[in-house]
């Protein structure tokens, strides 16, 4: 999932031709694995992917709302959406374990 969004991200500095949009590539890319890591460490740890994912679909999906442009912004507030809902279902998960 880093991986795929620090890529998309790096695509819109091309778009773009920005710095500030590398740098929230790198970023958020970067949080994303930092997030997976830990999922795999510890998977009830989902704070940082669950932050992350938020974070990104509401930013994304105001740019998407404002431009209409489904790349990228679209494509990643949709994956981040699906990402959202992930975490949520582990979380229901986990509470009902208990």
């Amino acid at each position: 999932m880093s991986k795929f969004i620090s890529k998309l991200l790096i695509n819109a500095l091309s778009y773009s031709g920005s710095v500030p949009s590398l740098a929230a590539g790198l970023l958020f890319g970067s949080l994303a694995g930092l997030g997976a890591y830990q999922l795999s460490q510890n998977p009830n740890n989902v704070w940082i992917s669950l932050l992350t994912s938020g974070t990104l679909t509401a930013v994304m999906g105001t740019r998407f709302y404002n431009s209409g442009k489904f790349m990228p912004a679209g494509l990643i507030a949709g994956v981040s959406l699906l990402m959202v809902g992930r975490l949520a279902l582990k979380m229901v998960e986990k509470t009902h374990d208990k």
